[in-house]
C-alpha cells in the first residue's frame, strides 16, 4: 500500500501499474510504449502481455522497453483474456490500461491520476477520450466529454471512457476480472458490474487523457458493431440497469461527439 503524507492522505509513491495488451501491432505500439515513459510521475510499472505478435512487434517491444517493462509473450484467447492475465502480473496499488494503439494526452497525465487517488474514497478515476485518425492523428475524430458521474445516467447508456479508467487493484480482487465471455463489451459489463453492484466511487478529470487511434475491434465492421450492441445488450440486462431504451441511448450518445469534433484540435 502507498504511504501516508502529513495530511493523512495517501502519499503520491502510489504505484500505478498500466497494462499493454498487444498482438501483431509494431507500427503503433512504440507509440503506446513511449508515452508511458514520458510520464512525469515516477512510480510507474508498464506490465506487457503479447499474444504471441509474429509481425515484429517483440522485436519493437524489446527496443524499447526499459527497467520498468514487464514483458510476457504468450498465447491467449482474445483481449480481455490478455487483460486479465496483465492484472494478475501487476503489482501496483492503481490499475489503467493503454492499448497498443493508444498515447497520452499529455506527460502529466499519471501525476493527475496519482492525485486524484490522493482521496482515500476513491475507487476509480477517469478523464476524457479523444478519437484520431490513424493516418493523421493530429486530426480529431470524436471527442469523448464523459462529466462527471451520476448512477443516473447508467439507464441512460453513460460509461467512462474505458482507456481513461484506472481502478484501485481492490476493485478487481472483490468483483472480478473481465468476463471473457463477451468478446467485444466485457469492458462495459465490467464497468457496469463495478458501478451498479460494487457502488465504487470515481473521481473525474475534466481533460482528455488519453487519444486513441480509430479502428478498434468495436467498430470494425458491420458485424462487428452488430456483435457489440447485442454484447452491449446483454450487459445492461445482466446488471439490471435497463433495456433496449438504455442500449438506444448509448448508440445515441456517440452522434453529439462527433458533431462536437469537427476539426477541432484540443
Amino acid at each position: 500500500m502507498s504511504r501516508a503524507d502529513a495530511s493523512g492522505l495517501p502519499s503520491l509513491s502510489l504505484k500505478i501499474s498500466v497494462i499493454t495488451a498487444v498482438f501483431n501491432r509494431r507500427d503503433t505500439v512504440a507509440d503506446a510504449i513511449q508515452s508511458i515513459q514520458k510520464q512525469t510521475y515516477d512510480h510507474i510499472e508498464h506490465v506487457v502481455q503479447d499474444g504471441g505478435s509474429q509481425d515484429g512487434t517483440l522485436k519493437v517491444l524489446g527496443d524499447h522497453s526499459n527497467a520498468n517493462t514487464l514483458l510476457v509473450s504468450a498465447p491467449d484467447s482474445g483481449i480481455y483474456d490478455a487483460i486479465n492475465k496483465g492484472i494478475k502480473r501487476a503489482t501496483g496499488d492503481v490499475v489503467g490500461l493503454m492499448h497498443s494503439d493508444d498515447y497520452f494526452a499529455s506527460d502529466s497525465v499519471l501525476e493527475k491520476v496519482a492525485t486524484a487517488f490522493r482521496d482515500p474514497d476513491v475507487d476509480g478515476v477517469y478523464g476524457d477520450l479523444q478519437y484520431v485518425s490513424a493516418i493523421a492523428p493530429e486530426k480529431i475524430v470524436r471527442h469523448w466529454e464523459s462529466g462527471d458521474y451520476d448512477p443516473d445516467l447508467l439507464k441512460r447508456g453513460w460509461m467512462p471512457p474505458h482507456p481513461t479508467l484506472y481502478l484501485r487493484t481492490g476493485v478487481f480482487e472483490r468483483l472480478g476480472l473481465y468476463d471473457t465471455s463477451y468478446r467485444i463489451a466485457a469492458d462495459y459489463d465490467a464497468m457496469l458490474r463495478y458501478l451498479v453492484r460494487g457502488q465504487i466511487k470515481l473521481a473525474y478529470i475534466p481533460e482528455v487523457l488519453v487519444k486513441m487511434r480509430v479502428g478498434g475491434v468495436s467498430n470494425r465492421s458491420l458485424r462487428h458493431i452488430i456483435q457489440k450492441s447485442r454484447e452491449d445488450y446483454r450487459a445492461i440486462r445482466t446488471n439490471e440497469i435497463g433495456g433496449i431504451g438504455t442500449l438506444m441511448m448509448k448508440n445515441f450518445s456517440k452522434v453529439r461527439q462527433f458533431v462536437k469534433s469537427g476539426n477541432q484540435k484540443y
